[in-house]
This record gives structure tokens, C-alpha cells and sequence, in this order.
């Protein structure tokens, strides 16, 4: 008789859970499955399953509908100006389609001087306006990211951009200061290593050509030509080696800016509990109720 009252008793108080205990269950359910961590904003959310959104971006510039900063990056890459557009500083695009076409204009004009004349110094001044135009098209796509949200911190897409844009600048974005030496370091000696082996390469290569050659009055290097073959390749290898090198450090020096920008937010504390409380499946997440045990661990 006693254990029956027991189990009888046992039974209601499960029935009569607390309902912020059921609640908290039922909502821990909906937010795994549901959250989202890309970038929104309050007029729309950006789809994250999809590289590019042409309705997205020109939604954008049409300013009805809002767009992620990557959407904008990516869009302002070919229609030039589109982030200044969609931030409606529209005084900025004759400074930036003025100082784009300056550019190109110059360079086309130099080359041409160029190539009339053989003087070198159009060659130079033809090189620095096509520069000249790049930096200002740069700057553009900079811009952009540097309005984008402004009073939201850390925004981790402005850290990707940033270090997309200027290696190392997302990780000053994120206040890790200490990580810049190391990232534009390993980057520095990436290219002159590529440096050093192209040069090499290219002595061994005309090394080889001239040891292999058949024309005759041509002065025959003291190296074999199977000798310099061997160089050739070597350098030339450790040349690819040394980009990708670059291109490694570049793109882990992306991730890292992201990834940790994500991250300011998380909380780390030395509270390390468990909570055991009894809990209730609803139906939307069974057939029919069910009656259980909620473990939670924080740590």
C-alpha cells in the first residue's frame, strides 16, 4: 500500500512539472535547431546557403530589403560603387568612377607614348596610373566594409573583410595585435623565398638553354645541360612551394579573423555545474508525451 501511494505520488508531481522547466527544454529544442550565425539585419536575414544573391544585392542598392556585408563585397567587386550606393553616400561615386577612369585612361595614354617613342618613362607612368586606378578601386570595396554596421562590435564579416582586403588588418579589428607581426612575417618570407627561386629558376633556365642549344656562336655554359635541368626544376619547384605558401598563410590569416571574431563573445568563467530537474517531451517532438530527467551541464 505504501509503495503505491509512492508511485501515485511520484506520478502527479511528474504531471505537474513547473512550466519554466518545460519551457526551457522545449526552447533549448527550437533554438539548436533553429539559430542561425550569419550576418542579418533587421529588414532581412542574408541567406547563407547561397555565395552570391543577385536579388539580394540589387535589393539592397534599391534599398528595400537589407544585405549582408559579403553579398555587397562580392556584388561591388564588378558594379563598382555599390557599397556606397546602399549606404546612400552617393558624393563618394564620382571621387571613386573619376579616380578609377583617370586611372585607366592614363595608363592606356602612357602605354601608347610607349610605344611610340621607347622611352621607358611612359612605361613607368603607364604601370603607376593602372596602380593608381586599383587603389582607388580598392579603396572602394574598404570603404564599404568600414561603414557597414558601424555600432556593431565585433562584426565578423568586417573581420573577414578586412583581412581579405589588408592581410593582418582583421586581426587588429579584433584587438589581437600580437598576431600581425606573426601572419605579415610568414608572409614576407613566403615571397622572398618566391622571390629568391624565381630568380634562380630563371638563371637555371637559360642556363639549360644555353648548354642545349644548337645554334651555333653560342657560348657554352661549364654546366652540363642535364646538370642545369636538374636546378631548373628544382628551383622551380621550391618557386610553386613558396606560393603556396603565400597563399596558405593569406587564407588561414582569413579564417583566423573570422573565426575569432566570432568567438569575443564567448563566455569562458571557472563555473563548471550540473542542474537535474525532471523535464517533459511535448507531442511536436514525440508521438506521445514522455516523462524524463533534463540534465544540464554548464562549463
Amino acid at each position: 500500500m505504501t509503495l503505491r501511494r509512492i508511485l501515485i505520488a511520484l506520478a502527479a508531481f511528474l504531471m505537474c512539472l513547473p512550466l519554466a522547466a518545460q519551457y526551457r527544454d522545449d526552447q533549448f529544442k527550437r533554438d539548436a535547431f533553429t539559430q542561425t550565425y550569419a550576418d542579418t539585419t533587421e529588414k532581412t536575414a542574408a541567406d547563407t546557403s547561397q555565395l552570391f544573391s543577385f536579388k539580394e544585392f540589387f535589393g539592397g542598392l534599391a534599398h528595400k530589403r537589407g544585405a549582408s556585408l559579403k553579398t555587397l563585397t562580392m556584388g561591388s567587386t564588378v558594379f563598382v560603387g555599390g557599397n556606397q550606393i546602399y549606404h546612400k553616400q552617393y558624393w563618394k561615386l564620382p571621387v571613386i568612377y573619376g579616380g578609377i577612369g583617370a586611372g585607366v585612361y592614363g595608363g592606356i595614354r602612357f602605354n601608347q607614348l610607349y610605344k611610340s617613342t621607347g622611352e621607358d618613362r611612359f612605361k613607368t607612368y603607364s604601370t603607376l596610373s593602372y596602380v593608381g586606378a586599383g587603389l582607388v578601386w580598392w579603396g572602394s570595396l574598404m570603404d564599404g566594409a568600414v561603414c557597414y554596421e558601424r555600432g556593431k562590435y565585433p562584426n565578423p564579416s568586417k573581420s573577414t573583410v578586412y583581412s581579405i582586403l589588408l592581410p593582418g588588418l582583421g586581426q587588429i579589428y579584433n584587438g589581437e595585435f600580437w598576431k600581425v607581426p606573426l601572419y605579415l612575417g610568414l608572409m614576407a618570407g613566403s615571397v622572398q623565398f618566391y622571390i629568391d627561386n624565381n630568380i634562380q629558376y630563371k638563371r637555371w633556365k637559360q642556363i639549360h638553354n644555353q648548354a642545349t642549344t644548337t645554334e651555333e656562336g653560342v657560348e657554352r655554359p661549364p654546366q652540363s645541360g642535364e646538370t642545369a635541368k636538374y636546378y631548373r626544376d628544382t628551383y622551380r619547384r621550391f618557386r610553386d612551394y613558396s606560393a603556396l605558401a603565400v597563399a596558405l598563410v593569406y587564407l588561414i590569416q582569413v579564417i583566423d579573423a573570422n573565426v575569432f571574431a566570432y568567438m569575443q563573445d564567448f563566455e569562458v568563467n571557472d563555473d563548471i555545474t550540473m542542474h537535474l530537474e525532471p523535464a517533459m517531451m511535448p507531442v511536436e517532438y514525440a508521438a506521445t508525451p514522455a516523462v524524463g530527467i533534463s540534465l544540464g551541464i554548464r562549463f
